[in-house]
């Protein structure tokens, strides 16, 4: 289907929402490899840790609603200047206090960077307007690019985190709250191209078409993430650390590896989907990732979980773009916000009792336990979404 206003892939109102997001990953990349690490040199247990992680995690998709509420009011420009912001007290927080309550509560903001880059206050505003600004038949490969930007920055703030010492900590965190100064700048150069009219989540709810397929996606997305949150990046780094003494200098070059690699997968994802489709894409890269995280728990050394996690994040991250093209692509177009939203709220809020229950497994010496609990629920999500979904095509596929 050929667009009625040909507009290049590359745009300025693109460029502007891929250099946001790849600042972001820059400061996520750092923050999930130290922040563990940072939090035990403070004082704070396996438990209080998980608990950290885990509000991390479900305040970042909790104000992924809140965003799309204010954008229907502000626009989505000023509501992603407003993300920025958020990221910036984080990381002040983290930077200055020194009790405990001050601590655990740093996630709130939902910019903590614990996990994934595509989960956050930003993410259902940046990933709706980037549908808008490329054509229906560029979509699957816009995602693609918005995911690899993401895994190239992540990949270079994991990296960054190898000059980090446990005493240099606080001053990786002032950076994560200048970094969110600097997103907070770029929206506001965005042209009105990116607005459209939001639909409130509220109002998604009340229409049938677009709850039944919302439901349904959330309620598989919720599993996914609660398995997903088992095995976050902060857990496998703190997994790492305490099963085999691994420490930021080590663990900064293998989760740059491990974002370079995502990067590679973002790139490739775009090009089977428009081959083999979104739904296939997401199932027959995810199931083969998740039998070789079953295998991590047993990794008999250091050398054995890193390679075996390394072939793991090859694959398993193929969906990340194929998902979000998907999402946006099954509901008309006011209720793309509000749909990524609420599958990302979904998600967010199940992912977020991973991390306390993986902390209680470290702490008891159940090493392989996330592993293996993780392993097994993502490969019955990703069943679950082939024999639900299979037939079920996004708007731009044939």
């Amino acid at each position: 289907m050929a667009p009625s206003e040909p507009s290049p892939l590359l745009n300025r109102d693109r460029g502007l929402l891929l250099a946001a997001r790849g600042l972001r990953a820059f400061g996520f990349g750092f923050s999930a490899v130290l922040v563990g690490l940072y939090l035990e040199r403070l004082g704070l247990s396996p438990f209080l840790i998980g608990v950290t992680l885990g509000i991390g995690l479900a305040a970042s998709s909790l104000t992924g609603l809140g965003s799309v509420a204010l954008a229907a009011r502000l626009g989505r420009r000023r509501t992603l200047a407003l993300t920025g912001l958020l990221m910036t007290v984080t990381g002040l927080d983290l930077a200055l206090a020194t009790q405990a309550p001050w601590l655990v509560v740093a996630g709130v903001t939902g910019m903590l960077g614990a996990a994934s880059v595509d989960l956050g206050p930003f993410a259902p505003l940046e990933q709706a307007a980037l549908a808008e600004v490329v054509e229906p038949n560029r979509r699957n490969l816009a995602f693609g690019r918005y995911s690899l930007s993401g895994g190239l920055f992540n990949a270079a703030g994991g990296l960054a985190a190898a000059l980090a010492t446990l005493q240099t900590g606080r001053a990786f965190f002032f950076l994560y709250a200048l970094i969110g100064l600097m997103t907070a700048g770029l929206p506001l150069l965005m042209s009105k191209r990116v607005e459209t009219r939001v639909r409130a989540v509220f109002g998604v709810l009340s229409r049938p078409e677009t709850r039944r397929v919302i439901a349904g996606l959330a309620a598989l997305f919720a599993l996914d993430s609660f398995a997903g949150g088992l095995v976050a990046n902060a857990v496998i780094s703190y997994w790492l650390h305490v099963r085999f003494g691994a420490g930021p200098q080590l663990l900064g070059p293998v989760f740059a590896g491990i974002a370079l690699l995502q990067a590679v997968s973002y790139e490739l994802s775009g090009r089977i989907s428009v081959r083999i489709g979104l739904i296939n894409t997401m199932v027959f890269t995810h199931l083969p990732s998740n039998v070789l995280l079953l295998f991590v728990a047993l990794s008999p050394s250091l050398g054995w979980a890193i390679a075996l996690l390394f072939a793991r994040f090859l694959l398993s991250q193929m969906d990340v773009p194929a998902r979000q093209a998907y999402v946006v692509s099954v509901v008309p177009q006011a209720d793309r916000a509000a749909a990524v939203a609420l599958t990302g709220a979904a998600r967010g809020v199940a992912q977020a009792f991973g991390p306390a229950l993986a902390g209680v497994a470290i702490g008891a010496a159940a090493f392989g336990a996330p592993f293996l609990a993780g392993g097994s629920l993502k490969i019955v999500y990703d069943l679950a979404l082939y024999a639900g979904y299979r037939n079920r095509h996004a708007d731009h596929e044939t």
